[in-house]
């Protein structure tokens, strides 16, 4: 079969995408991939051809980083807001239109358009037009449900959540009604996830069924059409990881910490703060930058500053670990069985902060409400014999990565002949 799979976002979003073209183009099957300008390196160098798809991530980093700013500050103006809106919204039109007219070609002639959450709706809308099967990787419950309605993430419920689904569909319908007429298709009328739905599109639920008890049962009720594989990863090595090992093994396993790439406003306070409350508390820390600056900073004997490592590689090695709460990032630390604390900065990871604790692996608190003594009462709270237990009994229900990766491979080749049978 020949794929095309697109997938928009920084690594935590395109990482599962490539695991699964990786699994793909393993059984035979020619991969075309889209993903953002500077995540085609990222591709390439798991194996995967890749072409750019719509602009950079680093601007939307900014814009999220100066209204995040703007929010903690002390002061704020509604202009202020307004003008950062406009920047946003500016940046959202031209994501759009580079993306549609990057999929409309690459899906040409594809067997099965496949895409990850970001730009949901404008693959849809080139899957319509040519008329072939579309599946999706969500990576957290993305449609109203019962099971979970108090960690539904921007949907609270059925009722909310369909809400939810109609005021972003306004929100995005002029730029639909144009891509939409472009490709000589009528006007939507609904909400994407409505038309995906009368679609028959295949929505892969990309992470553990024990995350959200109760909703692999309601959505088994629709037909195997939001089936659950668990989270997908490459599990890649990096640069760091040999010295980040040597560095675990000539000591007390460290607590680990890193934010992907979430902003951090003031990563030298940051990294104070993580060293004087490790040092209270006896502990040695492992700081990942990520794509924050941590360049010139003060060395300090407990503490080890590293580049992105291979999570899957490294957790297993601490005593516990400090993340924004990224879909991906929680996953490795539930399979890991070590305790987590996630200290969130957008929304969506707040609908991980409250898994972790459900589960009562670990706590959560935001980002922004995050002090020197906050974070020490936190640790000492994960730190406590009765997580590290319940953190290994989590991980045995996990499923493995080579198991998620062969279930989502499975359930693409079954969907894509079916719908060319039918």
């Amino acid at each position: 079969m020949k794929i095309a799979l697109a997938s928009y976002g920084s690594r935590g979003d395109v990482e599962p995408c490539v695991a699964f073209g990786h699994e793909l183009q393993r059984r035979g099957h020619e991969v075309r991939m889209a993903v953002a300008p500077d995540m085609v390196g990222f591709v390439e160098s798991a194996g995967l051809t890749a072409v750019a798809y719509g602009i950079p991530t680093r601007p939307w980093q900014d814009v999220h980083r100066d209204f995040l700013g703007l929010l903690l500050g002390r002061f704020w103006k509604t202009r202020d807001l307004i003008a950062l809106g406009r920047r946003d919204w500016r940046l959202f039109t031209q994501c759009w239109k580079e993306m549609s007219s990057t999929l409309t070609s690459l899906a040409e002639g594809a067997d099965l358009l496949l895409t990850g959450v970001l730009a949901e709706d404008a693959a849809a809308n080139v899957a319509e037009y040519y008329g072939i099967p579309l599946a999706t990787l969500h990576f957290a419950p993305m449609r109203p449900n019962a099971a979970n309605e108090s960690v539904m993430p921007a949907a609270w419920g059925r009722a909310a959540g369909s809400l939810f689904d109609w005021l972003a569909w306004r929100l995005t319908k002029r730029l639909e009604d144009v891509q939409r007429r472009a490709l000589g298709l009528p006007k939507a009328r609904g909400p994407v996830s409505r038309r995906m739905t009368e679609r028959g599109s295949l929505e892969i639920q990309a992470y553990d069924e024990v995350c959200f008890p109760g909703l692999a049962a309601e959505w088994a009720k629709r037909n195997g059409q939001r089936p659950f594989v668990g989270a997908l990863t490459m599990e890649l090595p990096t640069e760091a990881d040999e010295e980040a090992a040597s560095w675990i093994s000539a000591g007390t396993p460290p607590i680990y910490f890193g934010f992907g790439s979430m902003p951090v406003e003031s990563p030298a306070d940051l990294l104070v703060v993580i060293s004087g409350v490790c040092a209270q508390l006896g502990e040695r820390a492992l700081v990942c930058s990520g794509w924050s600056d941590f360049c010139d900073l003060p060395h300090f004997d407990h503490v080890k500053m590293v580049g992105a490592v291979n999570h899957a590689a490294i957790f297993p090695s601490c005593r516990a670990v400090v993340h924004h709460g990224g879909a991906g990032t929680t996953a490795a630390s539930l399979r890991a069985g070590v305790p987590t604390l996630i200290l969130s900065i957008w929304a969506e990871q707040a609908l991980w902060a409250d898994v972790v604790k459900r589960l009562n692996v670990g706590t959560a608190r935001r980002f922004s409400a995050t002090t020197r003594e906050t974070l020490l009462e936190d640790l000492r709270t994960i730190l406590a014999p009765r997580y590290a237990a319940r953190a290994r009994e989590v991980a045995t229900q996990m499923t493995k990565p080579a198991e998620s990766v062969a279930a989502a491979g499975d359930l693409v080749e079954k969907f894509a002949r079916l719908r060319h049978c039918g």
